[in-house]
């Protein structure tokens, strides 16, 4: 791919990203009152897809400019670095899943995976800045959550890459 064409992709799904990080902002939280603090992460839809048609490097630009661009937009610095170690780590698990676990895991099976890994890095962050290692007694409860979220995450992501793969040839995975 010609780097042009890369550059205005970087710049469609970083800004899909963003806007969907910034709309999950206005949606009710359906986890509140069991775990307090876990988001849906509409965001990562884009971050997976990245991953699927462009690989490493590229989704973590990708990821890596949103949070940054969203921290800045919504003043949020201090939670931009939970947010950064989480699709810092969720993207390299995620690409590890795609590459040497492709025949064991489906789409939403990486995408399940990259959910527990981002939370297991935001909680490492939580931990470091707090300095107390008692604060992962939080972890099953957003490992719960990070299931069902992991799942959406996963399906849609593998639907929209269905509806633009006659756009790319390296899609190759199942839904089961």
């Amino acid at each position: 791919m010609n780097p042009t064409k890369k550059v205005v992709y970087f710049g469609i799904l970083t800004s899909l990203g963003l806007a969907l990080h910034i709309i999950e902002g206005f949606i009710p939280n359906p986890f509140m009152g069991i775990v307090p603090g876990a988001k849906i992460g509409l965001a990562n839809i884009i971050g997976l897809m990245a991953l699927v048609l462009f690989g490493l490097r590229f989704a973590l630009a990708v990821n890596l400019m949103r949070v940054f661009m969203a921290g800045m937009l919504t003043g949020a610095v201090t939670s931009m670095m939970y947010g950064l170690a989480g699709a810092l780590f969720s993207t390299l698990l995620m690409w590890t899943a795609l590459h040497f676990l492709k025949r064991f895991l489906s789409l939403v099976g990486v995408s399940v995976l990259g959910a527990l890994g981002h939370n297991v890095a935001q909680l490492s962050v939580a931990g470091a800045m707090i300095q107390n290692i008692r604060i992962f007694v939080y972890l099953p409860f957003m490992m719960f959550a990070s299931i069902f979220t992991g799942i959406f995450i996963g399906l849609t992501a593998y639907f929209v890459l269905q509806k633009v793969k006659y756009r790319f040839t390296n899609i190759t995975y199942s839904l089961i």
